[in-house]
């Protein structure tokens, strides 16, 4: 079994082109075990004011354009845009459609110009930014005066039976740190971009083992990018010390996995 997690924020960043490949890897299997993304996807859609109708949106961070397909039944008729780090994702999802241009990019330097999107959406992918302030930026500039960032990310509370799990076993890091709620709520504030809405909502999957857990996120691509993290196979002695430790977790339903979902929306003031 192999060391498997989210991706670092700060105190421990990944390599850019390290998240990129992972996701690549990951394009074809992403969908298959995409639960949770594809809930919290649907509810940060459902946030957006009822009326609002942008004619130019962007599919911030679009990983395999679920999410730019149903942008595009929403809005249908306007032009979209789909943007990701990650080729291999963007291969696969611009046969898809959805998209009139499918492109690649990073939020934290937008390949678009000023004032020229009315939505920027970004579903569970700004957590792998590093800074998040310039992803802010950037939305600032790109979106037009009354546009509106719509995004979901993770705090600080993710994985974190995995996270106890793992440092009873030996301490070293084997989940990825997040930023906490309180630094998106300073951070959003500073952006000059109004606030209509930022919570932070736990969501909860159920697994039969732990095995499960780890192969899904595997299969997302997402896997643990810490420096300081283990290197290659995890010894059976400790995956039998994580299995033990993780039943301390056990509810009726399975092994718990609790994710801190951050949502909000924002508003480019008049």
């Amino acid at each position: 079994m192999t060391d498997l997690s989210l991706t670092a924020l700060p105190g421990g960043l990944p390599d850019k082109r390290q998240v990129a490949a992972s996701f690549s890897r990951a394009a074809a299997s992403y969908d298959s075990v995409a639960e949770l993304q594809r809930d919290v996807g649907t509810q940060l859609l459902n946030r957006l004011p009822v009326d609002f109708l942008p004619l130019r949106w962007l599919d911030l961070g679009c990983g395999t354009g679920y999410f730019t397909r149903a942008l595009a039944e929403r809005f249908a008729g306007n032009e979209g845009l789909a943007l990701d780090i990650a080729e291999g994702m963007l291969n696969h999802a611009r046969p898809l459609g959805g998209a009139t241009h499918f492109i690649a990019g990073d939020a934290e330097r937008l390949p678009l110009q000023d004032s020229t999107c009315d939505l920027i959406f970004s579903s569970l992918a700004v957590q792998w930014c590093a800074d998040f302030e310039s992803v802010l930026g950037e939305a600032f500039r790109v979106l037009k005066p009354g546009g509106i960032f719509a995004f979901a990310s993770l705090c600080v509370g993710t994985l974190y039976e995995l996270r106890d799990s793992w440092r009873q076993v030996d301490g070293l890091v084997h989940v990825n740190r997040f930023r906490e709620f309180a630094r998106y709520e300073q951070l959003c504030a500073a952006s000059g971009l109004r606030t209509v809405s930022l919570e932070n909502q736990p969501h909860v999957l159920h697994y039969p083992d732990v095995r499960s857990l780890t192969h899904e996120l595997k299969a997302l691509g997402a896997h643990n990018l810490n420096p300081g993290r283990p290197g290659g196979l995890t010894g059976r002695a400790r995956i039998l010390g994580l299995v033990e430790a993780y039943e301390q977790f056990r509810q009726q339903q399975g092994l718990p996995a609790t994710y801190q979902v951050v949502y909000a929306v924002l508003e480019k003031p008049l």
